[in-house]
């Protein structure tokens, strides 16, 4: 049973108890729906989705906090990941592995 149901039942604080008193008695009505039971197979697909969703910001805050790194040692790179990636192909690794002093001194 969703939360937001039971909550117009709550008499009093924020206790177990007064949520334990308000689950009981929105139970007893007629009119009350009910959230279906997830499928182990439904359950399996949100988690393969959250878990996506989870790996995608993690690359981007990598590539992120890469770009910000670079910009501290004056390459900028466009953002973007794939733009990121053509770049380090192309010409970027070479500056990446080039030490800051020699650069420097260029």
């Amino acid at each position: 049973m969703p939360p937001a149901y039971v909550k117009p039942f709550v008499k009093r604080g924020k206790t177990d108890a007064a949520d334990a008193e308000a689950i009981s008695e929105a139970v007893t009505r007629k009119t009350m729906r009910f959230v279906p039971i997830k499928t182990a197979e439904q359950q399996a697909a949100a988690m393969v989705l959250k878990t996506r969703a989870l790996l995608v910001r993690q690359r981007t805050q990598a590539v992120n906090a890469l770009r910000a790194h670079l910009a501290e040692l004056g390459i900028i790179a466009t953002a973007g990941l794939g733009r990121l990636r053509r770049w380090s192909q192309s010409y970027g690794m070479k500056q990446m592995l080039a030490c800051p002093q020699q650069r420097a001194s260029r």
